[in-house]
């Protein structure tokens, strides 16, 4: 075995190092530790670094055509039952570690410009490192015991990241909130895995699917025991990767700072959920009816994210959205068995993605220099506009993230989401129909967050603005939260005011980040090109039969290609030319537009009511449901044990007269009781 091979598993170890040196030193020496800001930052950027070196090279070993490698040894062992840990790298296994690494490295070098003065900056780049290791973790498990280790591990670095500003109540309510969800697909997945695991006597992937076959084959499981475990399993990325009906945690997730959004809720915690549907494929292409449930899943999340993302006014919640409904096209083609086009998506996506919400928070950075620390104004696109002049790197590379998300050629979205769009017209055309329509409303909300952002006028020094946005947060929900905020920023010494009249560009550290995110942004999609589709080659289901790249070329038909890829650009462009004649020239007023669909408008604008619906049926009934147990509890369980007592004190009561400690007066008793039992059986 190589040498890269025997020290693959030092990969999700190093950053795991990285966190806990760190973590060590906050607990016990906080004020040294926290003054030692750029060296801790350094000495978990250079694990993580080494991290991604040895991704890189186990990436390129695979490309070269190693065979995979499955390290285990057993971890518990009773009887029959083995539980073994260990290691896996395939080819599937070594894109998601390079992908991981590669964007967790730029978000830690983005975080030192964006977090410099934030007094949590050292116990930050800690929770970085921890998630980081947890989800590398998750990549390289090679059974569904470990996976579940890991997958917990994500969940609770991401619930410490959401939370990181812990003292805001939002923040704090968001975190939760993602904990709550979290807990409901993965409480499924445990039910699955384990149902999985009495029906087949496995925890591997390929051994649960042979077996699952030959059970249903031979009549031993019914079909309808096996679509349950399937559907519970699947529960768990319904939570993770954030699908209908568990999407309600990611958008208040953006509570946390931006580089977590990046990190977590764009390119890795979120895409586990679709990682893990490719690793259970050998066990889902054995159930038709899960498969169905899966694609149908994912291309209503898709259509629900864009619906709700075209109202939005926070630039990290419209991202947010977006983030929902990509992943729902990714899950869609995972359910039409479009494995590696599920993937190469998840691929482009973690990066293009990552890109945008990184340059969300560059302007987030350069427009509190003028609104101030007030998430409220420093959030809200209507205070902004004509940023491009300001901030060029980030205008530029925020709109390169747009053409890819948008599907327009040359650029990666493209090349995926054209892909998943021809696979689910051959599985359903209905499928199709709803994720080509998904594609152009994504392209009319990601140019109408272009360019209400960089476009036109600044509108950041528009007192009136400004007031009606701080009204509308004063009276609103989030009033607490705000003041708060203000409190904080108050005792860190922040001008809640701003100290400029005009944003600035964001420093080096997180240009750098956005300019080399933008590069596989732009180009990566040429991996994925239908009539040399590398990716496909190389990344592939277990089992399924590619054809080489020349097979490709002479199958390639350059009318179907021109007419799918035609439709879905025709599309985008519709819905460019839209948003630029709404915000960009002025030729439509969404105002009058949006006075004239009321109903509808204000649907999208409350996100179909789900929170509230949620709130209805979930916090209130449960609440009701526990008030009406208490009554329960009051009444009967306390009122039987306290009838019990009074019955019992009673009885006492009046049984001690009878111990009066004289014979004569027991023989009395003794012969009454005699007496009474002959009278009255003489009378019966």
């Amino acid at each position: 075995m190589e040498p890269i091979y025997q020290y693959a598993w030092l990969i999700p170890v190093l950053p795991l190092v990285g966190a806990s040196f760190v973590g060590l030193g906050l607990i016990s020496y906080n004020q040294v530790t926290n003054r030692l800001r750029q060296a801790n930052a350094v000495l978990v950027l250079t694990l993580l670094g080494a991290a991604t070196v040895m991704s890189f090279a186990l990436l390129w070993s695979q490309i070269q055509g190693h065979a995979p490698v499955t390290q285990t040894f057993d971890w518990a062992a009773a009887g029959d039952f083995h539980l073994s840990m260990g290691y896996i790298i395939d080819p599937l296994t070594s894109v998601m570690l390079t992908i991981v690494t590669t964007i967790a490295f730029l978000v830690m070098l983005y975080t030192d410009g964006y977090m410099a003065h934030d007094p949590g900056y050292v116990r930050f780049y800690a929770y970085l490192s921890l998630f980081s290791s947890s989800m590398l973790g998750l990549v390289v498990s090679p059974n569904l015991v470990q996976i579940y280790i890991f997958w917990e591990l994500v969940g609770m670095s991401s619930y410490l990241l959401i939370g990181f500003w812990y003292d805001r109540p939002a923040a704090a309510d968001a975190c939760q909130k993602a904990f709550v969800a979290n807990r409901v697909g993965d409480f499924g997945l445990l039910l699955g895995i384990l149902g999985l695991y009495w029906a087949t006597g496995s925890f591997d992937f390929i051994t649960i699917g042979e077996r699952l076959q030959d059970l249903m084959a031979s009549g031993a499981i019914s079909s309808t025991l096996a679509v349950l475990f399937g559907v519970l399993v699947f529960l768990g990325p319904v939570a993770k990767s954030a699908q209908f009906p568990l999407h309600v945690w990611l958008p208040d997730a953006m509570e946390g700072p931006t580089p977590i959004s990046a990190l977590i809720h764009a390119a890795t915690m979120v895409a586990a959920g679709v990682f893990l549907i490719a690793r259970m494929f050998p066990v889902f292409e054995e159930i038709p009816a899960v498969l169905d449930i899966i694609a149908w899943t994912g291309a209503f999340t898709a259509f629900l994210g864009a619906s709700i993302a075209i109202t939005q006014n926070d630039i990290k919640k419209g991202l947010a959205y977006s983030t929902i409904s990509q992943l729902g096209y990714m899950v869609m083609a995972m359910g039409v068995g479009a494995y590696s086009a599920g993937l190469f998506h998840l691929m482009t996506h973690a990066y293009f993605k990552a890109m945008l919400f990184l340059c969300s928070g560059s302007v987030i950075h350069g427009m509190e220099g003028v609104v101030g620390h007030n998430p409220d104004l420093a959030q809200d696109m209507r205070l902004m506009g004509g940023l491009r002049k300001y901030m060029p790197v980030t205008a530029t590379t925020f709109l390169i993230g747009t053409l890819a998300i948008c599907g327009i050629p040359p650029f990666a979205g493209f090349w995926s989401k054209d892909e998943i769009l021809s696979s689910a017209f051959s599985a359903n055309p209905a499928l199709w129909a709803i994720g080509w329509l998904t594609a152009g409303i994504t392209a009319f909300y990601m140019f109408r967050m272009y360019f209400s952002t960089f476009e036109g006028e600044f509108r950041g020094n528009d007192m009136e603005i400004r007031k009606q946005l701080s009204s509308a947060a004063a009276f609103g929900p989030g009033a607490m939260d705000r003041r708060e905020l203000e409190a904080e920023d108050e005792a860190h010494g922040h001008d809640d005011h701003g100290h400029s009249d005009s944003p600035h560009e964001s420093p080096w550290t997180m240009t750098v980040a956005l300019s080399v995110l933008a590069v596989p942004s732009a180009l990566i999609g040429l991996l994925g090109m239908p009539f040399a589709n590398y990716f496909e080659t190389f990344v592939h289901a277990p089992g399924e039969v590619v054809p080489t790249l020349a097979e490709m070329a002479e199958e390639f038909e350059l009318s179907e290609f021109a007419i799918m890829a035609g439709n879905s650009v025709g599309i985008a462009l519709i819905g460019i030319t839209l948003a630029s004649l709404m915000y960009l020239r002025g030729k439509i007023d969404p105002a009058a537009i949006a006075e004239k669909i009321k109903p509808l408008y204000l649907f999208s604008l409350n996100k179909w009511y789900f929170d509230e619906l949620y709130d209805k049926l979930f916090v209130q009934g449960s609440r009701r449901l526990a008030r009406q147990v208490m009554e329960v509890d009051y009444r009967i369980v306390d009122g039987a044990v306290n009838l019990t007592g009074l019955v019992t004190l009673l009885s006492g009561e009046g049984l001690k007269y009878f111990e009066t400690g004289r014979a004569q007066f027991y023989a009395l008793t003794i012969f009454g009781a005699v007496l009474g039992i002959v009278v009255f059986f003489g009378v019966t």
